[in-house]
């Protein structure tokens, strides 16, 4: 079946969401939508929906085919057909059957993800070869990054397609789709692929797994297999922690846990074919899996590796969990990393993750800030204090820990002091955090990379020549160190 008028509809008004300054120009569109004509059919007048494929490699070009029937340069597309699942779909089999592309060369952008980048409406004259009067197109195109390295060698369908071109953003020849990338640039599309998917490695510490068997039906990614909990981002996860978060609640309300830590990137198959880089998190849990309750799936269950031989699962999970096995040995018994365990608790009460940072300055009053690793889970390519997040230990001690392990500086608890704290949270699907910022009267040595996966760079800035692109609690704890401030808050609001 093809993509449905409902599905053409939420995807139209997914894109308005953003775009509500183009809806008088897509009347046109919204009209066909509301009418009786079925809007993928090329028999629908005066237009109907085509989609393309916005194919973006890592030097921030964009393919571009030679079309024989018009003689324009244009990014690979057409008509949807009968079989495209969705409108994205219809852009990956045009963009395949064009090129010679193949769906997992392509992968989404975390800027776009499944919504179109742009809908364009562009007339075409009439046809009588097809018998076709004049008429539009409303078409729908779709962002994606190269999965590889380099452009793989392409092979053209000769009867539609004379020569392909890779051109940079500003030689884009749509307008409104040049004018789409040059700004998303502005937000980071580099053409770099990056996750756009978070699962949960969830286990007891006694060398048990929690995994979930997926529904057998159309359009399940992966059906009637056991796989990890998680799923998709969506534009308003603020990190792939958060993603995650979220995707426990839909699918496992109840099943908290404190802590996820980010433990691999693995990649798979989508539905559609594309190559899908995942976060995997590992985080630990103790509870009965029969109990919880499951919202999406068959059921969830407690496997050991010593089981996974015998199970039908995901590719590449059975190996992923071996090496986690391997490099977190299991103890004796079911162990559970929340502390105070829950029934220690009083009612109603929200577990919080303590974090220490440091706040360090030179004889010039100039801060130390750290920027983070591009790969990073959190805060990617962005500017940082030295932290940490506090295991079983007293704050002072973690952070002259953390200064020592991440920067090779000697901190001596006595000449600590807390200047400021922070309570914050990102989104309502995590676990709200208490920063800790504490300022060191005098230390020994100079910052080193001694974590290059996490930071790439220490960075000495004056205060009021701060970059761009700091953390949002950390910059409001500078701020309210130098207004004398010991406590704010970050993403609760407007107070």
């Amino acid at each position: 079946m093809p993509p449905s008028r409902s599905h053409v509809r939420a995807t139209v008004e997914a894109y308005l969401s953003r775009h509500s300054e183009e809806r008088d120009g897509l009347e046109g569109l919204l009209a066909v939508l509301e009418g009786t004509g079925e809007p993928l059919s090329r028999a629908t007048l005066p237009g109907h929906v085509t989609c393309s494929a916005v194919v973006i490699d890592r030097d921030r070009r964009v393919l571009h085919v030679g079309h024989r029937a018009t003689g324009l340069l244009l990014t690979p597309g057409g008509h949807v057909e009968a079989g495209d699942r969705t409108l994205l779909a219809a852009a990956v089999r045009e963009v395949c059957e064009e090129t010679g592309l193949r769906p997992g060369d392509l992968c989404l952008t975390p800027q776009f993800l499944d919504e179109p980048i742009d809908v364009d409406v562009h007339d075409l004259d009439a046809n009588a070869a097809k018998g076709e009067p004049a008429h539009q197109h409303f078409d729908f195109r779709f962002a994606f990054y190269l999965s590889t390295e380099q452009p793989p060698a392409l092979a053209l369908q000769e009867e539609e397609v004379a020569g392909a071109r890779w051109l940079r953003y500003d030689d884009v020849r749509s307008p409104t789709l040049r004018a789409k990338l040059l700004d998303a640039e502005a937000h980071g599309l580099d053409g770099r692929p990056e996750p756009v998917n978070a699962s949960a490695l969830i286990h007891d510490g006694a060398g048990r797994y929690l995994l979930h068997l997926r529904d057998d039906r159309d359009g399940i990614w992966e059906p009637w297999v056991l796989a990890l909990l998680g799923g998709g981002r969506t534009k308003d996860d603020t990190c792939l922690e958060a993603t995650l978060r979220r995707e426990l609640i839909e699918e496992a309300p109840g099943l908290e846990l404190t802590e996820l830590l980010p433990f691999a990137v693995e990649e798979a198959t989508s539905v559609d074919g594309l190559a899908v880089p995942i976060s995997v998190y590992a985080g630990r849990w103790s509870g009965d899996a029969a109990a919880v309750d499951l919202r999406e799936g068959v059921l969830l269950t407690w496997c050991t590796v010593d089981m996974l031989d015998r199970l039908r699962l995901s590719p590449g999970l059975g190996e992923l969990i071996r090496r986690h096995a391997a490099e977190h040995p299991a103890v004796e018994g079911p162990q559970d990393d929340t502390y105070p365990p829950t029934s220690e608790a009083p009612s109603g009460t929200e577990l919080h993750i303590v974090g220490v940072h440091l706040h360090l300055q030179d004889d010039q009053g100039r801060i130390l800030l750290g920027r983070r690793h591009p790969d990073s889970a959190f805060a990617p390519d962005t500017w940082h204090f030295l932290a940490g997040h506090c295991e079983r230990e007293a704050a002072i001690d973690c952070l002259v820990r953390e200064a020592k392990e991440e920067a090779g500086l000697t901190i001596a608890p006595e000449d600590v002091d807390l200047v400021h704290t922070v309570h914050h949270v990102d989104s309502p699907y995590v676990r709200p955090r208490i920063a800790l910022v504490f300022q060191a009267r005098s230390w020994t040595g100079d910052p080193e990379i001694l974590e290059p996966d996490r930071c790439l760079e220490w960075r000495w800035w004056k205060p009021q020549d701060l970059p761009a692109e700091v953390v949002p609690y950390t910059r409001r704890a500078i701020d309210g160190i130098l207004q004398g401030r010991p406590y704010s808050e970050d993403g609760w609001g407007e107070r």
